[in-house]
């Protein structure tokens, strides 16, 4: 269901958590867009050996205007790292890591952390820091959107998403998460 949110004239426009209660959110996905915990781990208890992760593209590409506002970077260029969370070979949850390129350059393992997930490695490091998350409706032709939905036969108006701050000893990095409608549905 479409919430009453306009995106502003710069795209999306995300909320924080506080004003998530206004929307109107779909019931089958609100818990998985609230939980608090490694999305991975909740999802692997969901699906159990149904559950797999697939590393669905690996590229660089320029920082929009916004991006680099949220990461807090000057950085014009990143690595974008997109993966495709399922269970009994559905996609529930559509992730991408925003990486920029000076954080890259001190942290070069990730882009080579393949079909890991971001938020289990992370979480044997020190020095990991994350931000409070923020949600969104993401329209259909929003980047973001269109990255969860290629090759989906049916495509929805949009999906809700969230994303976070990630700071790696200081190195900014963006994750942001996108729900499929099959999430929760086996």
């Amino acid at each position: 269901m479409k919430p009453k949110l306009a995106a502003s004239a710069a795209g999306v426009q995300w909320v924080p958590a506080e004003r998530l209660g206004q929307l109107q959110v779909d019931t089958h996905v609100r818990p998985w867009l609230i939980a608090q915990g490694r999305l991975s781990v909740r999802l692997r208890a969901a699906c159990g050996d149904r559950y797999a992760l697939r590393l669905a593209g690996l590229w660089s590409g320029p920082l929009s205007g916004p991006l680099k506002q949220k990461l807090r970077t000057d950085d014009d260029a990143g690595l974008f790292r997109d993966v495709e969370m399922l269970c009994a070979d559905k996609v529930w949850v559509f992730a991408q890591t925003v990486i920029p390129d000076s954080t890259l350059s001190l942290h070069p393992w990730l882009a080579e952390m393949g079909d890991s997930p971001l938020d289990e490695t992370l979480a044997v490091l020190s020095g990991v820091e994350r931000s409070a998350y923020e949600y969104a409706w993401a329209p259909d032709g929003d980047p973001l959107t269109d990255g969860a939905l290629r090759g989906a036969q049916i495509k929805p108006g949009g999906l809700w998403a969230r994303r976070s701050r990630i700071s790696l000893r200081r190195a900014p990095l963006l994750l942001q998460e996108t729900f499929l409608p099959a999430i929760g549905q086996s």
